[in-house]
């Protein structure tokens, strides 16, 4: 009770500001001893700033009742986690495929008044492997991670960003109008997804790893699209009660499966499509070629029942950016202008199909609204913007006639720009081209880093269209992934005289 008093007031605003410095230590820091508090000290510090915020919610009401049981129930939960950890400190590589697992599911839950869909499963493999780790670590004086080779200087560059980016994210916090959004945001998404890119990173990404985690990823893709044909054949829809009504008010019918929101099934589903899609293009055998070809029917027959125009644009800038690592980008780019003018002519032919007949805004779901006033709140505040997670309610304030329903930006570079001013736009475009330049340089030839690099500039784009850089943990487990095998130290392989990567030609 006094930890949570001691709370109220100016201190959790000092709260966010400590965590995401103890996360940058984490993102930053190569001794382990040191990371080990503080990464410790985030998975402290987290819920008690999530609590103080959410401490006089109508949810919480059974702990003030009852606090007894809640401290019980706290105790039980920590002994469930450390039992938990002690199984997996001896096999660490089983936190690959467990994130992979986790990644896609999201569970509602009510938190200050809103309902939020939270990545629980996720949570706690962070938790349980961050446990995992902390208590060796603690006893080890050695340096944390690999020692990068020529091209770690990007990878350390990356790594700065990050750090940057949450902690001018909490900052910018301290003056937001929606501190409360902010402190969530930090809680729920900066803090795990930047602890779960240090367990990634410290993984060795062998070849049998990557592929067990793509077997994974494409018994998790064809089930969330068997789903979705059964929820399009029987009309039926989970999950989200607005898509429900907007299908009934249309003629055409959205699917979202497990997800709750269409267009984040649609980019799995496109980013599941890209990983995949490497294997066809390298040399493997020829039923492999078959089964790949089948799977991407599939998966590509889930992604139409979406209509997510920006996941059908994100794979087509995924599948580009790895045929121009496959073979000479002129011969890509070819292919990409012949795919846009047959891309252009069609919707010249029946505009009323992708919904031109109302206009750009229209078109775009109210999109391109949201773009250019994203835009005028720039020009009012262009140095360092209205305050982290402060766009829906400066947009509401700034246009009460039309941003009723709105709950998103779609746009991260506007978002940004709109929240954090030229200071946080700066680091962010920073971040994006040292990121794409660490995961795709010297990618050509191999497999692996070809996908993780077609996979994150698809991400990117998709962002450009949707929402969700870094409050995305796949945008960190591509980055852990892809920089993890940027800075892996070329060996020789002895059956060929050849040099390959550690973890090149997984596929």
């Amino acid at each position: 009770m006094l930890a949570f008093a001691a709370l109220t007031g100016p201190l959790p605003k000092v709260g966010v500001i400590a965590v995401a410095l103890l996360v940058a230590v984490v993102l930053l820091t190569r001794e382990r001893r040191t990371r080990a508090l503080a990464t410790l000290g985030a998975l402290v510090l987290s819920p008690v700033l999530l609590l103080s915020a959410i401490w006089n919610s109508p949810q919480l009401h059974i702990v003030h009742r009852h606090p007894l049981y809640a401290l019980v129930g706290g105790v039980l939960a920590v002994a469930v986690l450390v039992g938990l950890a002690r199984l997996v400190a001896p096999r660490p590589a089983i936190l690959a495929p467990l994130a992979v697992l986790a990644l896609p599911f999201r569970i509602p839950i009510q938190a200050g008044g809103n309902t939020s869909n939270l990545l629980v499963p996720l949570y706690l493999v962070v938790a349980v492997g961050s446990l995992a780790w902390i208590v060796p670590a603690l006893r080890d004086e050695r340096p944390a991670g690999p020692a990068p080779d020529g091209s770690g200087g990007w990878a350390v560059w990356v790594e700065r960003l990050l750090a940057a980016s949450v902690v001018l994210y909490a900052l910018q916090a301290v003056y937001s109008p929606d501190f409360t959004k902010a402190l969530q945001q930090t809680v729920f998404f900066y803090v795990p997804f930047a602890l779960l890119y240090r367990l990634l990173r410290d993984l060795r990404w062998t070849p049998e790893l990557i592929r067990n985690c793509l077997r994974l990823l494409v018994v998790l893709a064809l089930a969330f699209s068997v789903i979705g044909f059964i929820e399009y054949a029987t009309k039926t829809i989970i999950l989200n009660p607005k898509l429900v009504v907007a299908n009934d008010l249309h003629t055409y019918f959205t699917v979202n499966s497990v997800f709750f929101d269409p267009d984040i099934f649609g980019r799995f589903l496109a980013l599941s499509m890209i990983l995949i899609a490497v294997l066809l293009i390298y040399d493997a055998a020829q039923r492999e070629h078959a089964v790949v070809v089948v799977v991407l029917a599939v998966l590509w027959a889930g992604l139409v029942l979406t209509l997510s125009r920006s996941s059908l644009g994100a794979l087509l800038v995924g599948l580009a950016v790895l045929a121009a690592l496959r073979w000479k980008p002129s011969r890509a780019l070819v292919v990409a202008v012949v795919v846009i003018l047959l891309g252009a002519a069609a919707v010249a032919a029946t505009p009323r199909t992708f919904g031109l007949n109302q206009g750009i805004n229209g078109a775009s779901s109210g999109r391109g609204g949201l773009v250019s006033g994203g835009v005028s709140l720039f020009g009012d505040r262009p140095v360092w913007g209205y305050g982290s997670a402060s766009f829906v309610v400066e947009y509401r304030r700034h246009n009460r006639r039309t941003a009723t329903a709105l709950s998103a930006s779609h746009t991260i570079p506007v978002t940004v720009a709109a929240e954090q001013g030229l200071i946080g736009e700066v680091v962010y475009i920073a971040l994006v081209i040292c990121a794409l330049i660490c995961v795709v340089r010297r990618s050509r030839g191999d497999p692996v880093r070809s996908a993780i690099g077609a996979a994150f500039a698809a991400l990117i784009f998709h962002t450009m269209l949707y929402a969700d850089f870094l409050e995305d943990p796949v945008t960190w487990t591509l980055l852990a992934v892809g920089v993890t095998l940027a800075v892996a130290r070329p060996v020789a392989d002895p059956g060929s005289g050849r040099v390959r990567r550690q973890t090149a030609a997984a596929a």
